[in-house]
């Protein structure tokens, strides 16, 4: 039986799962859908993770640490919770919310982690190591910079500027079509009828493709987004979160340049003194080096 590390990135639509030898040869790539993942209660996510670990490992592989980052772990007493959790069922392990992974990631020891996929949030940790959390709220109420929040902004805009008695500029069409809706009263019907994330997030590239074919208000619904991921950076510096780095990642924010340009701009107008990154590899690779770090001398 070889050692191997795992790490875990479950985030809120897709779980990824790296597994490594111990000389860093990649033994497993494996991503699955995040059916059924919920962080809480923790006995469950664990038993959630272990079934999903298993099912990855090779056979032949024993894996003797393994790091996690989850979508879910939103404060530092429930992620001690579920470092626990995973413990009692027999790993040596840590986990961290899914934003933590930035950072490590990135190769990077100290800075803030700002996710933009399904939903958005930053998370930092302060002097003395505790974790710091922003936005995250769910895309009911929140999660602007997210896909699902950017969808819902942007049908308000869309039907604000209609109720306003203006000529569509392009935003209100490319949101009918997404949603199979044809008129702006069967876009609200389609929205509010099932306010998900899964209804509101898959549109969220009908709203960037609107804005690059010249759409004002899609525009401003992109700045919008950024504005929001740059005060969730904001919000973690006037709380102490340490570094000078920023990591950005997540679904959205990786496959539009508009919005990170927009956000990068933000951040370094703000804060001079930090430097923004875009995550080209899987955040999982820093669930890996967490892992890592509980086998190195």
């Amino acid at each position: 039986m070889s050692a191997a590390i795992a790490g875990i990135d479950a985030g809120g639509t897709k779980t990824t799962i790296l597994v490594e030898a111990l000389d860093g040869r990649r033994v497993a790539t494996v991503d699955i859908p995040s059916t059924g993942w919920n962080a809480e209660p923790v006995e469950a996510g664990a038993g959630w993770i272990d079934a999903a670990l298993r099912r990855a490992t090779p056979p032949g592989c024993e894996v003797v640490a393994l790091g996690v980052g989850a979508q879910g772990l939103d404060s530092t007493a429930l992620a001690h919770a579920f470092t626990a959790a995973l413990a009692a069922r027999g790993h040596r392990a840590v986990a961290v919310n899914d934003a933590a992974l930035l950072v490590p990631a990135a190769g990077l020891d100290d800075g803030i982690g700002v996710i933009s996929g399904t939903g958005a949030i930053g998370v930092g940790r302060d002097a003395s190591g505790q974790w710091l959390f922003t936005g995250g709220w769910g895309a009911v109420i929140g999660d602007e910079g997210g896909a699902a929040g950017l969808v819902r902004e942007a049908t308000r805009l869309a039907l604000g500027a209609h109720d306003d008695g203006e000529p569509d500029d392009g935003l209100l069409s490319a949101l009918c079509d997404a949603f199979g809706a044809g008129t702006a009263e069967r876009l609200a019907r389609a929205v509010n009828d099932e306010p998900t994330t899964d209804n509101w997030g898959p549109r969220a590239p009908a709203v960037f493709a609107a804005a690059d074919r010249g759409s004002a208000l899609a525009a401003r619904a992109v700045q919008d987004a950024a504005d929001h991921l740059s005060t969730l950076v904001d919000q973690l510096v006037r709380r102490g979160a340490a570094g000078g780095d920023v990591v950005a990642a997540g679904g959205v924010v990786t496959h539009q340049p508009r919005l990170y340009e927009a956000f990068a701009s933000r951040v370094a107008a703000r804060h001079p003194d930090l430097t923004v990154h875009l995550l080209t590899g899987p955040p999982a690779a820093g669930a890996l080096a967490l892992a890592r770090r509980l086998v190195t001398p």
